[in-house]
């Protein structure tokens, strides 16, 4: 069994990778980099925390997390990567795609949420459409977080047990436990389709969270050419001498000031 990776060490390691992460950023945004990081994964692994840490210190005008929702019956009816394309990244962004177009080999496949014939379009041309996003200068990570039968039953009872946590428990999330194989089978396929050379797929061992986002942050931090980028210090001004200004009362603005919850709980903890 793999060792848990100690926290101390974690959380060390997680700060230093973080910062290096905003160093990266600023190379993005002085070159016109353009990235798509792609994170797929069966329910409960992990992938939503590891976004959370990678985009943490990050600047959301610059990194984006992309998750969309079911798509509208007018989205049904469009080229399937259609509404994916309007979310890409433009000149000096980062887009983080929590599932991607991966969703059609996936659960919609396995759910029976598309044809076959849709099915088996997507497998033909998701290397065909990421071979064109890695030609035109996009830089397109894909990941896949994996965990074991075991650990995902352990997190969706935690989730269940978690009124903080219940809603990352969809229909969809519960009946995956029925369905391991055909999920397990899907993969698979989707791999062997779509693991091409201008866009491999990287795979996360994320049974341990801890040690899974450290080793993709790693991963992804040295599988972009980012180099340091000189930037000027950032000088405050002094303040300048009071003209005269007076603050008018509150009441006189209307504005009013929100209730001392503080007081309260200093007075009495338990109320």
């Amino acid at each position: 069994m793999t060792r848990r990776l100690p926290k101390k060490l974690y959380e060390a390691e997680l700060a230093r990778l973080q910062a290096q992460l905003v160093d990266m950023q600023a190379w993005v945004q002085a070159t016109g980099a353009r990235i798509v990081v792609i994170f797929e994964g069966r329910d409960a692994a992990g992938k939503g925390s590891t976004i959370k840490r990678v985009s943490e210190y990050l600047n959301p005008r610059v990194t984006r997390i992309v998750a969309l929702p079911t798509p509208t019956e007018r989205e049904r009816t469009q080229w399937y990567f259609q509404r994916y394309i309007a979310h890409l990244p433009a000149a000096g962004e980062i887009v983080l795609m929590d599932r991607s177009w991966y969703n059609r080999a996936g659960v919609e496949h396995v759910m029976g949420y598309c044809s076959p014939d849709e099915y088996h379009r997507f497998l033909h041309q998701a290397p065909i459409f990421e071979r064109m996003l890695v030609e035109d200068g996009i830089l397109l990570l894909k990941y896949w977080f994996s965990v074991s039968d075991v650990e995902q039953e352990k997190r969706f009872l935690s989730r269940a047990e978690d009124p903080m946590r219940r809603w990352k428990l969809s229909p969809n999330d519960v009946l995956s436990i029925t369905k391991w194989e055909d999920y397990s089978r899907a993969k698979d396929a989707m791999i062997l389709h779509t693991d091409i050379p201008e866009a491999p797929w990287h795979e996360v061992d994320n049974e341990d969270k801890r040690r899974g986002r450290i080793n993709m942050i790693h991963h992804l931090l040295g599988s972009i050419p980012w180099t340091l980028v000189p930037r000027e210090d950032v000088v405050i001004p002094p303040r300048p001498a009071s003209g005269g200004y007076e603050r008018p009362p509150r009441d006189e603005l209307g504005l009013g000031l929100i209730p001392d919850r503080v007081a309260e709980l200093i007075k009495d903890p338990t109320s």
